[in-house]
């Protein structure tokens, strides 16, 4: 497939677009956001956070509220319906054809386009090839497995070379170990065709995996915009930090350069301010010591064997038992009193966040 970023899809700018629906429900609060071109943006947020209203805007399925606008490479789309914007859109029920075979089911919206057959046919090889899904062209869509049908919506979503590609939960109806395959699988593919990407999901590895960036949102709101590192490593705010990951939030005094706890002292990297503060420490960033010497010290309540690694929930360190995951080849039971260390520069202080 010769698609990329280049010579294909667009610029999408979000500017100032909010959703009001006719009942009252405010589904979107004005948001504001730049999509580069062949860039994947993946909305990440809890149910009804607004997340899919904001592709549907995109899209043209839906209007947003007076004042917004949507541009497509500086072009004030806001009022076309989708089938003037040229996008592709899969959903999670991927909405095939099922009276067509899968090869007309990728190449129908060439076929509506006027393409030639022997172009429409050459098209519909190069994605079953793309696609993975040789041999399948004949089988109607009720003979193929969840997997496949996945891949002959995305094949026909990008079959007409749209200039934006919009997915709405597309692995959520898919067992977990087919979601995870299918997921890489994905992330090769909107690599290779470049095309400008909005992927919609509640799901944290997916967002992780395929997005250049991740917009987290709440309550119809843009919480934080980042990569993937950003919103792991530096959260905006202790709802993106409980969110995304698995997350420890201690309230403590800072004062002296460090976290003052009931196991310890945690020193501080560049001097924090003083009073109380709410500090978030991520389970790999807690190492196992030995209590001589050691930051804080804790005993370990419960050991869970995770395969490549172990979580321990250990107590008496801070004002609620710590999530610590260490490497399965460290010897602990629960019983075991333990040191810990931290380095400075994993914490982040969140200051009078007493709510998530």
């Amino acid at each position: 497939m010769t698609t990329n970023a280049s010579t294909h899809g667009v610029t999408v700018r979000v500017a100032a677009c909010a959703k009001t629906f006719a009942d009252g429900t405010r589904a979107l609060e004005p948001v504001s956001l730049d999509i580069a071109r062949g860039e994947t943006v993946v909305l990440l947020g809890p149910s009804g956070c607004g997340k899919t209203t904001m592709l549907r805007i995109i899209a043209g399925l839906e209007q947003p509220d007076p004042g917004g606008r949507v541009t497509f490479n500086d072009a004030d789309v806001t009022h076309l319906p989708i089938e003037r914007r040229n996008v592709g859109m899969v959903f999670q029920s991927y909405a095939l054809f099922p009276n067509m075979n899968v090869a007309d089911n990728i190449g129908y919206g060439l076929k509506i386009r006027g393409v030639a057959s022997a172009e429409r046919n050459a098209r519909v090889a190069e994605l079953v090839a793309l696609t993975g899904i040789e041999g399948l062209e004949n089988r109607r869509i009720d003979q193929l497995s969840g997997g496949q049908r996945q891949r002959v919506a995305l094949a026909r979503a990008v079959a007409v070379r749209p200039s934006a590609l919009l997915l709405d939960e597309p692995l959520t109806a898919l067992d977990a170990a087919l979601r995870e395959r299918l997921r890489g699988e994905l992330n090769r593919l909107l690599r290779t065709l470049g095309i400008t990407t909005v992927y919609v999901t509640h799901d944290q590895a997916e967002a992780m995996a395929l997005g250049d960036r991740v917009v987290v949102m709440r309550k119809g709101a843009i919480a934080q915009v980042g990569t993937p590192r950003e919103v792991y490593f530096a959260p905006a705010s202790r709802f993106v930090a409980e969110f995304i990951g698995a997350a420890n939030i201690v309230e403590a005094e800072s004062a002296d350069g460090a976290l003052r706890l009931p196991g310890g002292r945690l020193p501080l990297a560049n001097g924090a301010a003083r009073g109380t503060v709410f500090a978030m420490i991520r389970p790999e960033a807690i190492a196992i010591a030995s209590p001589a010497g050691a930051s804080l010290v804790g005993q370990v309540d419960s050991v869970s064997f995770t395969g490549d690694r172990q979580r321990l929930s250990v107590s008496g360190a801070a004002a609620r038992p710590l999530m610590i995951d260490v490497p399965n080849s460290i010897a602990v039971k629960a019983g075991d009193r333990v040191g810990l260390t931290v380095d400075p520069a994993a914490i982040r202080l969140f200051a009078g966040e007493q709510q998530p």
